[in-house]
């Protein structure tokens, strides 16, 4: 008997010994408005895998979750939708300036790109970027003032204009005009904006990023809603970074590395995967490469000049997108 307790002991010991030690035994985690249901998989993988410690989540808009930490919200991590908005963090001192490289892909796990749902049978037969100016389409998606889901869509409807007028930039704006004038509501973030769509009804097609379409067909009803992948769309990265004011402070440091590091593993690839996002890693893509169809995917550097230039002349105060969503 005293041999077996020994075992025991023995066994309990290598086994606590073969986990990390952390200084802190909970984070928090904030994350855009849809990835709601993404994270709470992610969470629970993680946590079997560390039992002892909790994920908390807080989610919202991007740019508003941003804010919400700029003024005091205490997230140990960040799982955004834009770089503007860890860049915001960045400049708040909250998040060092070399975060990208903290991480692999430039602290993006995953991958998506700006999607069309409509309903069933596509009555308004839309397939891509200029039927959404038309007279008899409504369009939903969320204010791009206060989503990085929206600023996205913008940018690809931009991007899109871009090439069908040749760069003529009174066309582009026009082109924009009446997208956002097709828009009746326009919600504060995602999953508002699905809401609006799904439950209450309103407009012929939403726009949001692919791996949210997916998961409202799967939700709501695969035979109500087909997902449209436009002819072009733009590579949607998401941003991870660990807030250094705030895992200084609590001591968080370690379990927030190795919480983003899990999103880089096979297991987190193929729940980013399942979850409609379209993973990095080759073998996990490979695996459900019937899932994602083939799109051609611009880049924000090639088209605009990178972040610091749309920041300039999109989304700060008083600039292109201001004055467009201004005039609506």
């Amino acid at each position: 008997m005293k041999r077996l307790l020994l075992i025991g002991v023995a066994a309990a010991t290598l086994f606590s010994a073969s986990l990390p030690a952390f200084a802190a035994d909970k984070l928090l985690n904030a994350s855009y408005d849809i990835a709601r249901e993404l994270f709470v998989q992610v969470n629970e993988a993680f946590v079997a895998k560390h039992p002892g410690v909790s994920i908390d989540q807080s989610h919202g808009g991007s740019s508003k979750q941003a804010r919400a930490i700029l003024e005091g919200l205490e997230a140990d991590v960040v799982t955004f939708n834009q770089v503007t908005d860890i860049d915001a963090l960045v400049k708040g001192g909250f998040v060092s300036d070399d975060w990208k490289s903290e991480f692999p892909n430039n602290a993006s796990p995953y991958y998506s790109l700006p999607a069309f749902l409509v309903h069933a049978g596509n009555p308004k037969g839309i397939k891509d970027w200029d039927d959404l100016v038309r007279d008899d389409v409504k369009v939903i998606f969320p204010n791009p003032k206060t989503s990085g889901n929206a600023r996205y869509t913008y940018l690809a409807a931009t991007a899109y204009a871009k090439e069908a007028f040749a760069n003529d930039d009174a066309k582009v704006r026009e082109f924009i005009g009446k997208l956002f004038a097709n828009v009746p509501v326009f919600d504060t973030g995602g999953r508002a904006a699905t809401t609006t769509f799904v439950e209450r009804e309103i407009g012929d097609v939403l726009i949001t990023f692919e791996a949210e379409t997916r998961g409202i067909a799967r939700e709501f009803g695969e035979d109500k809603f087909d997902i449209v992948v436009p002819s072009v769309s733009l590579l949607a990265e998401f941003p991870v970074a660990i807030v250094d004011k705030v895992v200084d402070k609590r001591g968080s440091r370690d379990l927030a590395r190795t919480y983003l590091d899990f999103l880089y593993t096979p297991e987190g690839q193929k729940i980013l995967a399942e979850n409609g996002n379209r993973p990095n890693d080759a073998s996990v893509a490979a695996e459900f490469k019937d899932q994602f169809p083939a799109v051609r995917l611009v880049k924000v550097e090639d088209v605009f000049g990178g972040w610091d230039k749309i920041q300039e002349e999109h989304f700060k105060a008083g600039a292109t997108l201001d004055q467009l969503y201004g005039s609506r």
